[in-house]
């Protein structure tokens, strides 16, 4: 699939995702106030906010379609990373916000009976938000696309955050007023883990991080193709939802130019081939006995 086509089935999965929380937050948010349930209003504001991160992840793929300039020679793919790092900042507000609120609520030691609508809602949110999981996460693995995997990750823990709020409206409404701040501080720790994973992977990625098994079964590859005597190196970085390869390897030195063109040409098509590579620079060198490679003058 070609990379802009990507990014446009991504925007699928962020409005998906602004949709549903937008009639979610709506619901939490009438009926928490209606029906004095505090978990659901919480739930509600979590919601408004994902708003916020999933607009984020919006933009940034937007951004991300921009052709190459001459600023941006390797196009604007990275505003995808960068989308996905806003979202783990905004993740990570929310939990630590839902931890506060949740341990003082702990301590408080108030009582209230919320109605039960509230945990029906709860759970209804919680079902949905778990199908536009499945649907976020499922496209955003064929597509290879980072941002949209942020967005599915928040996805799932918005549905663990209606969950834990549903429990917590059950406990309460059998006497088990604790279990309502229990759940909520469980479900904090999760956003805020969630949060971590993002922020870690985005990073890794702005700081061209790439991983090493990965990059080992890319030199693998590169090494069977017919007429590579050896790899002299080869590096990979993550470019939004590109992987960008640099490798030098060297051929017999007998070789005329024709031919080694053909190894640079098997080699491209195998990384697209077996690993939807589609960016390898390759840089030939003659192979020498001591392997050692004659400079390039």
């Amino acid at each position: 699939m070609e990379q802009y086509e990507k990014i446009r089935q991504g925007e699928k999965g962020a409005w998906v995702s602004i949709g549903a929380y937008i009639v979610l937050s709506s619901l939490k948010l009438i009926n928490g106030y209606l029906f004095l349930s505090s978990a659901l209003l919480a739930d509600g504001f979590n919601n408004l906010t994902d708003i916020v991160a999933s607009l984020a992840v919006l933009i940034g793929l937007r951004i991300s379609q921009k052709p190459p300039d001459k600023d941006h020679p390797y196009g604007h793919f990275r505003a995808e990373t960068i989308a996905a790092l806003i979202a783990s900042f905004i993740m990570a507000t929310v939990g630590i916000q839902v931890l506060i609120t949740a341990v003082s609520s702990l301590f408080s030691g108030k009582e209230e009976a919320p109605g039960m609508v509230t945990f029906w809602v709860a759970i209804g949110a919680a079902i949905c938000m778990y199908g536009v999981y499945m649907y976020n996460n499922r496209l955003a693995r064929q597509i290879d696309n980072h941002a949209l995997m942020a967005a599915a990750k928040d996805n799932l823990s918005d549905a663990l955050v209606s969950t834990g709020a549903a429990v917590g409206i059950l406990g309460a409404r059998m006497g088990l007023p604790w279990l309502d701040a229990a759940a909520a501080v469980v479900v904090g720790i999760i956003i805020c883990k969630t949060a971590w994973d993002i922020f870690y992977s985005s990073t890794h990625a702005l700081t061209d991080g790439f991983d090493a098994g990965r990059l080992m079964s890319l030199r693998s590859s590169i090494e069977r193709v017919q007429g590579v005597r050896t790899i002299a190196d080869i590096k990979a970085r993550v470019h939004g939802s590109n992987v960008l390869v640099d490798v030098i390897v060297q051929v017999d030195p007998k070789m005329t130019l024709i031919e080694s063109h053909r190894i640079c040409d098997e080699i491209e098509r195998k990384m697209e081939k077996k690993h939807n590579i589609m960016s390898v620079h390759v840089h030939v060198e003659p192979y020498m006995e001591d392997h050692k490679s004659l400079k390039a003058t």
